[in-house]
């Protein structure tokens, strides 16, 4: 089988935010070029293909492809990660059956806001937010108690959280509101900050459903806050990327174990993620408050869902084909011939 497999550039110049974010975002070639190489361990035929600033040269290259199957690695698009779910719906359009969550999906994880409210309505827990528009007035929070934590409505990879991302009072919380308008140019999310254990549960299937060993995001003693911040995930060099550990599995209580991944798992379904996903959650008191779900999360080897498959059982290049498998199944169901009476 041929496969493309694509991911999508970083401009010279970020349209929006601080301008070491381009490095999360450049991580991105590194993790197609890991697939890629397992691909080839599987005896496919893989051929890179990124996404650029001119959509007609991606669709001509890919069209020079041919490939049967895309693997979706894409976040957006030329700097704009609000545009993901465009590239999905563009292979959509083009007839390629790929990788991943499907548009709707993506565009509604991508927006924390409204992740949100369909997990209240569905009665999962999440903490207490507001949000708060450019140009609108500060909001006063009366029903929410400090700590908050702001952060960008439409960002991931934890773009836009650092230290300051945590307030104590009113002054701060105006300051960090302001900082998000300003430097991300979107509505800033305002929750409550769940002090609490950090459990990352990654989900593999499309019925039926696994449930990888659960990962902790441990916080050593120096850090200010007890948060993932930018830094954290991805300045290597940095005191708070040495301060933030992940450890796989984590040791859970057996209840809460299961209330986790009953939770994460109907997070998946209600939001119709595909193939892979992975749900971030803070345990406090046994409850576990969703704080967001990634169904196009980083699947490059040292990443947490890898790192949870092997833990399971299922090393790099296996992981890599059960996604292709998954792919591949739901593109011979669609063009699957109703049988004749």
């Amino acid at each position: 089988m041929k496969i493309a497999v694509c991911f999508n550039r970083v401009p010279p110049q970020l349209l929006k935010g601080e301008e070491g974010d381009r490095i999360s975002e450049e991580g991105a070639e590194l993790e197609a070029a890991a697939v890629r190489m397992a691909l080839e361990r599987l005896g496919y035929t893989a051929k890179v293909v990124p996404l650029g600033e001119r959509i007609s040269a991606f669709i001509e290259e890919l069209r020079t492809v041919d490939p049967e199957l895309v693997f979706n690695l894409c976040e957006g698009y030329w700097g704009n990660s609000r545009q993901e779910m465009h590239v999905a719906a563009l292979f959509d359009l083009l007839g390629y059956a790929f990788t991943g969550a499907g548009p709707l999906c993506l565009g509604l994880v991508q927006d924390k806001v409204r992740t949100k409210d369909l997990l209240m309505r569905h009665g999962l827990p999440t903490p207490k937010y507001v949000l708060v528009r450019p140009g609108e007035a500060h909001p006063r929070v009366r029903d929410m108690r400090f700590p908050l934590i702001v952060k960008p409505r439409f960002e991931d990879a934890s773009l836009g959280i650092t230290s300051e991302s945590i307030v104590e009072d009113e002054r701060r919380l105006k300051r960090r509101i302001d900082y998000v308008h300003q430097t991300y140019r979107q509505g800033a999310l305002v929750e409550e900050f769940i002090e609490g254990r950090e459990i990352n549960a990654a989900i593999i299937g499309n019925g039926p459903y696994q449930v990888l060993p659960l990962a902790e995001i441990q916080f050593k003693k120096g850090l200010k806050h007890a948060i993932v911040s930018y830094e954290g995930k991805w300045l290597e060099n940095s005191e708070e990327f040495a301060l933030t550990e992940p450890v796989c599995p984590a040791t859970v209580k057996a209840r809460e174990e299961i209330l986790i991944k009953d939770v994460a798992l109907r997070a998946f379904k209600i939001l119709e993620c595909r193939d892979y996903a992975r749900v971030d959650i803070r345990l406090r008191e046994g409850v576990p408050y969703i704080l967001e779900v990634n169904a196009n999360p980083d699947i490059s080897p040292t990443a947490g869902l890898a790192r949870a498959a092997e833990v399971a059982g299922l090393n790099y290049p296996k992981l890599i084909e059960r996604i292709v498998l998954m792919a591949q199944k739901r593109k011979e169901n669609l063009h699957a011939r109703p049988k004749t009476l």
